[in-house]
This record gives C-alpha cells, structure tokens and sequence, in this order.
C-alpha cells in the first residue's frame, strides 16, 4: 500500500512538473493524486506494523471514548480511521483555503478601485535594477507584518500595475517568492510553520526575530543583489501606470479601500493574538469589513453601475483553479502523513546523518518538495522538547529552513503556489531561472546562522 501511494504521488508530482509538455492542467493532476491517494489508503490491505504506529495507538484511545467499537473487525476500525483522518486533515486544509479566498478576494476589491495606485504611483523608477530591489525590500518587510501568502498576492498586484511586460514581470514575481518567503521566516506571523512553532511553545517571538532577521536578509540579498547585476535597461510600465496615470478619472473610496483593505489584512494577526482563534476566521472578517465598505461607497448608484467594484465580481475574478490545486496538492501529501511516511522520513534522516545542523538543512531543501507544513508538524512531534527546549537553535534553524527551503521550488511554499496562479508560471521556467537564487539565499542564510546562533542562542 505505502509503495503504491508514494508511485502514485511521484508520478502526481511529475504530471504537475510536466503540465506545459504534457498540455494537462495542474489542478487536474493534484486533484486525481489526492483522491487516488486516499482510495488506495482504504481499499489497499494495510500493513500489518502501521497497526503499532503512535497514530493508529492514538485513534484507538479516542474511538474508544466516543464510540462504540466492540464487534468491530480491524479491517472496519481502520476505514474509520481513514474517515477521521481524512476530515481531520481537510478541517486543516480548509483553514488555509479560506485564508486564501479571502486575501484573494480583498485584494481584488482593492483592485476594483485602483487602490494601489497609492504605491504605484510613488515608485516612479523605470530603472529594472532598482524596480527590483524596491519590489523585493517592500515583500520583505510586509511578508514579516503580514504574512508570506498575504504578501506575495499583494505584491504580483502590485507587479501588474508596475510591468507591463508578463516575462519580465516573471522575473520579479519569482524574486518576491524568495523575498516574501526569507520575511516570513524571521517573524512569529510571518509563516504558518514559525507560528506552529511559536503556538507550539518551540520559540518565542522575541526571540525569533533576534536570531533569524539577519539570516533571513541574507537569504534576500544575495539572490537579489546577484538577479540586479544580470538585469539591464529600464522596465516597460503599464499603459495606465504611465503618462495617463494623472489624466484617469479617480474612483470613488480609492485611498479609503486601501489602507482598509492593507489595515484589516495586517489586522489578521492582531486579531489571533487577541482572540486565539484561527487566522482565517480574521481573513473572513476583515473581507467582511471591506466588503460592506464597497457596498456603502457605491451605495448611489444601479446595480449595474456598482457591479465592477463588488465583491461578487472580485470573487468571480479570484484565480480558483489554483485554490483548487492548493487543496489537491496538500490532501495528496495528508495521505503520506496519516500513513507515518513523514515521520518515517525524519527517522532515517536521523538515522543516515546523525548531525541535526546537517538534518533540518536537509528538510528545508525538502520542504520545497514535500509541504513544510506537515515536515515541521512531524517534527515537533519527533524531537522531544526535553532535549531540544524552548529557543534552542535547532527550532530556531528549523524555522529558517522550513520558512525558506521552499523557494527553490515554486510549489514549495503557498507563496510559491499563489504566485504560480496569479502569474501563470511554468514550473519548469522556475527551476531555470529562480531555484538556482534561491538555493544560493537559502544556503548563505543557513551559513549566517550557523555562525550568529552562538551569540544569540539561550540554550
């Protein structure tokens, strides 16, 4: 069974690495992989040692307390373990699907009224190098107040307002990528794995942003300042962005649905913190917010007249196709972790290796594969915190290399993911022109760590 769901998935993997050659849309590959995953999980014979796994030990003692499992063949036990794990995982999915929709949605309402013409219209440079180093520099700093998913469907907005140019306007998306993903690393809400590790009591916020801020710069500008030295010239704007810009009618509530829109998405956080539930529950009400806002600005006019500028017609322009792959892609993954493929995973690298310098290098290289999600999750579970306490620099490293391994792909990460939506690129265009970058940042950052920790480590 475990043979075939992993073939299943590499070959999933390789359809969705292969979509331009192969003329088959990616959404369509991760979807079958999930599903193919998880019918093989049920209907294949399990093998007989999964039966002596923690997880399976653990649904036992839970089904024992709210249910009735006497009579029951082991055969019928284990289809409502793959029930209970399938919802348990899509309950968690569901929370980034919904984070997702939501910034989506408000991003585009911003859209709708043009209100990112308060930044576009400041960055008058045409010059490529320093387009690109404002570009990155911005994704940076709000990656670390907002988040990396938030950030990177901010910036590419932004791009199409900035480049008229959709290969050159690649290029930058590919480096807000790698700069969205190095400022999420160093800050507690900045990452969905640093703020699993951060709930988790791993580390602390202070902390965190102490160790790792130099680390994650690093990892931005060496990949941006060696991307600025290949770039030439000066940037084709696009056509409203430039010379016209002035002359264009201004619409209604323009600056007002922006900083709502920027205030309500950096809200998210604050809104966590203050009420411990979960950030999309934030998102949700911060479009809600904007939503009603729209609604009231545009209040005097027909339905008609105000269609253009609702959020009906901003959720009818979200991409949902990559909403869909995102949800394809991590239930295909959901079914290597409830079958302990993860965890199994870290133990031969233990194992193999034995350095743990060496070991969470290794998972942030292979979180651009596989979703840093479940590695961490895996992870936190694996390392006991009685040898490796609260802000010892294996979770601090652990946050680095998960927050940023995944840039060397651009479905490693769900800002890779967003932006691969939003822009149309080609995995394989990716790997030519940005893992290399990326690999470059990740492992100069990594170096940087490895020689400041000692200065700033409690432990």
């Amino acid at each position: 069974m475990i043979i075939a769901i992993i073939a299943v998935f590499v070959l999933g993997y390789a359809a969705i690495a292969l979509e331009h050659p192969l003329k088959i849309n990616k959404t369509a590959s991760a979807l079958l992989t999930a599903v193919l995953c998880w019918t093989i999980l049920v209907l294949f014979p399990v093998p007989a040692h999964f039966f002596e796994a923690e997880i399976w030990k653990h649904f036992l003692e839970k089904a024992t307390l709210t249910m009735s499992i006497e009579g029951m063949t082991q055969s019928d036990l284990f289809q409502k373990f793959v029930g209970y794990e399938l919802r348990h995982h899509l309950g968690s999915i569901a929370e980034i699907l919904f984070f997702l929709l939501g910034a989506m949605t408000i991003v585009e309402l911003i859209d709708a009224h043009q209100g990112f013409k308060v930044i576009t219209n400041r960055i008058k440079t045409k010059d490529s190098q320093k387009l690109l180093i404002i570009i990155s520099v911005l994704a940076f700093f709000m990656s670390a107040i907002l988040d990396n998913l938030t950030t990177s469907i901010v910036m590419v907005s932004l791009l199409r307002k900035l480049i008229h140019n959709p290969l050159q306007r690649k290029i930058y998306a590919g480096m807000v990528i790698i700069a969205a993903n190095a400022g999420g690393a160093w800050s507690p809400i900045g990452d969905v794995t640093t703020t699993m590790l951060w709930i988790g009591g791993q580390i602390t916020a202070g902390n965190i942003m102490r160790t790792l801020f130099l680390p994650s710069l690093v990892c931005l500008l060496i990949p941006m300042l060696v991307l600025a030295r290949q770039m030439k010239g000066r940037v084709l704007r696009a056509a409203y962005d430039y010379k016209q810009a002035e002359q264009m009618e201004v619409i209604k509530g323009s600056r007002l649905m922006f900083f709502l829109g920027v205030g309500v998405l950096m809200f998210v956080p604050v809104f966590k913190t203050i009420t411990h539930l979960p950030p999309y529950l934030g998102m949700l009400f911060g479009l809600g917010l904007v939503w009603v806002t729209s609604e009231l600005i545009h209040i005097d006019k027909s339905e008609e007249e105000k269609k253009p500028y609702s959020a009906l017609h901003a959720l009818s322009k979200i991409d949902t196709s990559s909403v869909l792959f995102f949800l394809g892609i991590l239930l295909a993954i959901s079914s290597l972790e409830t079958l302990n493929v993860l965890r199994e995973a870290a133990a031969w690298l233990t194992d193999t290796f034995g350095n743990m310098k060496v070991i969470v290098f290794l998972i942030g290289l292979l979180s651009a594969i596989v979703d840093n999600v479940p590695l961490v999750a895996a992870s936190m579970g694996m390392y006991d915190m009685a040898v490796y306490p609260t802000d010892h620099w294996m979770w601090e490293f652990m946050a680095y290399c998960a927050g940023t391994g995944g840039s060397a792909l651009i479905i490693g990460s769900a800002a890779g993911v967003a932006v691969m939506g939003m822009e149309r690129i080609d995995f394989v265009w990716y790997v030519k022109k940005i893992s290399g970058l990326a690999l470059l940042g990740y492992a100069a950052g990594a170096i940087v760590y490895l020689l400041t920790y000692p200065f700033f480590a409690v432990h």
